[in-house]
C-alpha cells in the first residue's frame, strides 16, 4: 500500500464514517503527510503498513526541535487517529503508537475582553463606510451569538428565524444547533441587509450568505481576522486577540453574569461539557459566588 492512496482514502473514512469538516480533515492528513516528507527526506523506504515504531519515533524526535510541546502532541494524535484507520480496515494489526506518550501540556486557558474593550473595538468601526456596517454587525454577531469564524461566513439569510429569536448555526462536522439572538444584534444585521447588501451585486451561487465582501461573494476567515486586528490597532488594545476571542467572551461573560453551564455549552455546540468547563478557569471568582450563594454553612 502506497502512502497516497492509503491517506486518500483516510480522508474519505473521516468525512463518510466521521463527518469531519473539510478542515479537520486537512489537519489530519497534514500530520500523516508530514511523516511522509521525513520519509522521503531521509530516503527511508516505508510504507503505512510495514513502517515500526522505532521510524515514528524518530520522526517525532526531529519535529521535537522545532514544535512546542501542544503541536507535537497534535501531530502524535494525528497520527494514531491514522494507524488506528488501518487497524479498523485490517490493514494492519497493530498500532505503531500505542507505546508513544504525547508530551504533558497544561490546558491553555483562552484570551478574552471585557464588555468595555469590545464596546471599544465595535464602536471603533467607520460606519461611513458601507463595509462598517457589516462590519459591525459581523462582531455583534460573533460576540452576541458565540460563534466560530467558520460558522459566521457561513451563516446563511435562510438561517435567520428573528420572529423565534433565533440563528440556525452549522458547526463542526456540519452539525446544526439553533442559537439565540438578542434585539439589538437582529437590528443592526437588519441595517446591514436593508442598507448596504441590498445594493450589492451578489455573484451567482453566494444569494443566500449573509455577509459578503465588496465583489459580493464570500467572506474568507483571514478577512474577519484582518478587521479584527485593524480594529485592535486602532483602539490600542494589546492584547493579542482573534475573532475566536470574541467566542470566548461570549462565553466567559454569560457565566460572570450566572448563566447555566449546560446553557453555554449547547449556545456553543460543545460535544463535552468538559470542552466548556474551561471557562470556569477562566473566571473563577464565578465559584466563590456559587459557595457563598449555595452552601448552608454561608
Amino acid at each position: 500500500m502506497d502512502w497516497k492512496p492509503a491517506i486518500q482514502e483516510y480522508g474519505d473514512f473521516l468525512r463518510i464514517e466521521r463527518g469531519l469538516s473539510d478542515n479537520s480533515i486537512k489537519n489530519y492528513t497534514l500530520d500523516v503527510e508530514k511523516l511522509v516528507q521525513f520519509l522521503e527526506t531521509n530516503e527511508l523506504d516505508y510504507d503505512p503498513l510495514k513502517i515500526d515504531r522505532a521510524t515514528i519515533q524518530h520522526f517525532i524526535y526531529e519535529v521535537a526541535k522545532y514544535m512546542n510541546p501542544r503541536s507535537q502532541a497534535r501531530i502524535i494524535s494525528g497520527l494514531k487517529s491514522f494507524f488506528n484507520y488501518l487497524l479498523f480496515e485490517d490493514y494492519r494489526k497493530d498500532n505503531p503508537l500505542d507505546l508513544i506518550e504525547s508530551p504533558k501540556i497544561g490546558r491553555k486557558l483562552p484570551d478574552t475582553l471585557s464588555e468595555q474593550e469590545i464596546n471599544n473595538l465595535i464602536g471603533a468601526i467607520d460606519l461611513s463606510k458601507p463595509e462598517g456596517e457589516r462590519n459591525r454587525a459581523m462582531l455583534e454577531t460573533l460576540y452576541g451569538c458565540g460563534l466560530r469564524v467558520s460558522e459566521l461566513i457561513n451563516l446563511k439569510i435562510s438561517d435567520l428565524y428573528f420572529e423565534e429569536d433565533f440563528i440556525k448555526v452549522t458547526g463542526k462536522g456540519d452539525k446544526q444547533r439553533f442559537v439565540p439572538i438578542s434585539t439589538i444584534n437582529k437590528r443592526y444585521i437588519d441595517i446591514y441587509r436593508n442598507e448596504v447588501r441590498i445594493h450589492q451585486k451578489i455573484q451567482k451561487g453566494f444569494e443566500d450568505i449573509l455577509f459578503l465582501n465588496r465583489r459580493g461573494r464570500q467572506l474568507t476567515r483571514a478577512m474577519i481576522f484582518t478587521i479584527i486586528k485593524q480594529l485592535a490597532e486602532k483602539t490600542n488594545l494589546t492584547k493579542n486577540i482573534s475573532p475566536h476571542t470574541f467566542r470566548h467572551s461570549f462565553a466567559t461573560h454569560l457565566l460572570q453574569n450566572g448563566a447555566d453551564l449546560r446553557a453555554i455549552q449547547q449556545m456553543l455546540g460543545h460535544e463535552s461539557i468538559t470542552t466548556t468547563e474551561v471557562y470556569v478557569h477562566v473566571d473563577r471568582t464565578h465559584l466563590a459566588q456559587v459557595i457563598n450563594k449555595y452552601h448552608p454553612r454561608n
